[in-house]
This record gives structure tokens, C-alpha cells and sequence, in this order.
């Protein structure tokens, strides 16, 4: 999605210093034909693609989607200002953010099935279904395996002898591959595996 900025170039009889009441256009002034461009800027990240879809879910009057994209938002600002210092998540972060929630949602959902509350069990459902919209498409089984052979072949050639205690040195670029695209703790079991 795109957005651009157009500033149109009024002539105007005022200054800042002019009392609001008392601004007005100059004699003779014809809207401006041609627009300069200021900005163009191309929505690449996914906490921008959150807000921009906050205004089309209340243009809209989606309340599920508006309430689950406000409470990911609001989340990514408590993670965002927590600490000493701010930080700034990027996609990667986000992503992983989204996927803990839409499973949290799930588990909540199951919960209320169990205790006969299928209208809740509904909505949560719901709301999950709206965050893993913005999660990239997930991989199978057989596509993590071969993303796990792949860098303990690539490690192996690199000289070293794998063991389990090299899990996080396997882990990391594993990770970086799958990202928000299969459960993490399934990943962390298949690695388990092939290292022991």
C-alpha cells in the first residue's frame, strides 16, 4: 500500500502570526492547478500496516478486526516503551508477537468450548483469525525439516561436530528462516532431535 502526501500551493493574505479569524485568501485566488509532491512513502512494516488497517476497520465498522489490531498495537507500545530504554521491534518481533497471541486466542477459545461457552469461544476465534492475517504463510513439517537439514549440513561444513549443546548455535539461523511461520517450540524439538 502506498501513500502520498500532495501540498497544494494556496496563496494565502496571512502569516503565522495572524489571528485565525482573521485569515482570508487574496483577491483573485484561483485553486492551484498542479500539485507538488512531498512525500511518497511505501508501507513496508508490519506496525504501519497495523495502524493504516485501525482507520479502514473503524471507516468500516469491523469491531472485531478493530479491537484485535487496537490491542496488538497496544501491546507492541507496552513491549515498545518497557525498560530503560525504548526500543523499536522490528517485523521479525512482531511477527513472532502475532503468532504468540492468535495461539494465546486459540488456547482461550479452547477454554471456553470446554466450558460450554461457544459464543466467547466464537469471538476469540475470531480475533485470532484477524492476527494471522498479517502472519506470513506458514510452512509444513516437511519444509522445517529441510530448512533444519539444510543448516546442520551448512554448520557440519563448516568443520564442527554438533552436538545438543550446540542448539542455539543451529537454533539461531533456523529461526531466522521460519520466523513466525511454524510453532517455535515444534522447531526447538526437531532440532533437539537431529542433534542428539
Amino acid at each position: 500500500m502506498k501513500v502520498q502526501v500532495w501540498l497544494e500551493l494556496l496563496p494565502c493574505a496571512y502569516d503565522a502570526t495572524t489571528p485565525p479569524g482573521r485569515r482570508h485568501r487574496l483577491p483573485g485566488w484561483q485553486p492551484a492547478s498542479t500539485a507538488i509532491r512531498i512525500e511518497e512513502h511505501t508501507m513496508t512494516t508490519l506496525k504501519e500496516r497495523l495502524h493504516a488497517d485501525v482507520v479502514s476497520h473503524m471507516k468500516d465498522g469491523n469491531r472485531i478486526a478493530l479491537n484485535a489490531t487496537r490491542n496488538v498495537l497496544s501491546e507492541i507500545d507496552t513491549r515498545e516503551k518497557a525498560g530503560k530504554t525504548p526500543i523499536h521491534l522490528d517485523d521479525a518481533h512482531i511477527t513472532a508477537m502475532l503468532q504468540q497471541e492468535a495461539s494465546q486466542y486459540h488456547e482461550v477459545a479452547r477454554l471456553y468450548e470446554e466450558a460450554g461457552e461457544s459464543e466467547r469461544a466464537a469471538t476469540e476465534i475470531a480475533d485470532a483469525e484477524v492476527l494471522e492475517a498479517y502472519l506470513p504463510e506458514p510452512l509444513t513439517l516437511e519444509e522445517v525439516e529441510s530448512i533444519v537439514d539444510e543448516v546442520i549440513a551448512s554448520r557440519k561444513a563448516d568443520g564442527v561436530e554438533l552436538t545438543l549443546l550446540h542448539m542455539g548455535y543451529v537454533m539461531k539461523p533456523v529461526n531466522e528462516k521460519v520466523a513466525g511461520r511454524f510453532d517455535g517450540k515444534a522447531v526447538s524439538e526437531i532440532v533437539r532431535k537431529r542433534l542428539s
